[in-house]
């Protein structure tokens, strides 16, 4: 992993950079030059990718961590202040999608959702915004990005999606809201809006509900985690002056 440079000297945290979309993003802001803390509750899979980037001259971070957890968020920053020193770049990642209808749900479902896609990403941004707009004001890019992963879903209801739906537009209106506070301060608040990509998020699904989303998506092509990070990347390496507060991406054969 030969790095570009574009990112020498920031410190960026990602959470639910065990799999998927966290861990293609931490590979591609670490082959910017940035210096990257892993969190994820996997430690096995952090360490093997903290050994994939350091083989590629840069420098990981595994931070054992569970941010639904309001410690282990604020700990999860706490850390990678103090031993990567500073932090520029919060890729909120970590996010569940239990669909399915919302009449006889079981409801520890809906509580696995709203702890980990809204109170999760609460705890670790309420945590990293000091440090964002510290580094926003002595860094040599004299900004700093708050990036929040979200869905189409936060954009589009759809059924059997009613709880996932409110997550992710609450995601939605929280990095809104938080864009018009610190805006003039020069942090960036992003909300990346993905369609179908083919992770592991389908997974901890009911195997039932597993199959109707596997029917809806298999006669197209769906995004690779790849393809998020780079747009991440994209976001994070603009001019100052310049903001990306929304991307959707869907696949190109996706509809809705």
């Amino acid at each position: 992993m030969a790095t570009t440079g574009r990112l020498n000297g920031t410190v960026a945290l990602v959470t639910g950079a065990s799999s998927g979309i966290g861990e293609a993003t931490a590979r591609a802001l670490a082959e910017q030059g940035a210096d990257v803390a892993l969190a994820a509750r996997r430690r096995g899979r952090l360490d093997h990718l903290a050994t994939d980037i350091a083989q590629g001259d840069g420098r990981a971070l595994v931070i054992e961590a569970d941010v639904t957890d309001e410690a282990q968020a604020r700990s999860a920053v706490g850390r990678t202040v103090a031993e990567l020193g500073r932090l520029d770049i919060l890729v909120n990642n970590a996010g569940v999608m239990l669909l399915g209808p919302i009449e006889d749900a079981p409801l520890d479902e809906w509580e696995r959702m709203v702890h980990l896609n809204v109170l999760g990403l609460l705890y670790t941004a309420h945590a990293a915004l000091p440090h964002l707009l510290k580094a926003a004001e002595d860094s040599p890019r004299k900004v700093a990005d708050l990036i929040n992963v979200s869905s189409v879903a936060g954009r589009m209801p759809r059924r059997g999606s009613g709880v996932y739906n409110l997550t992710k537009f609450g995601v939605g209106a929280f990095s809104e809201s938080l864009r018009q506070e610190v805006t003039t301060r020069h942090v960036r608040v992003a909300l990346v809006e993905p369609g179908a990509v083919a992770t592991e998020l389908t997974s901890h699904m009911r195997p039932e509900i597993q199959e109707q989303s596997r029917q809806r998506f298999a006669s197209i092509e769906r995004l690779e985690s790849e393809d998020i990070a780079d747009a991440i990347v994209y976001i994070v390496t603009r001019s100052r002056r310049v903001a990306i507060n929304e991307l959707l991406i869907r696949p190109t054969e996706q509809e809705q």
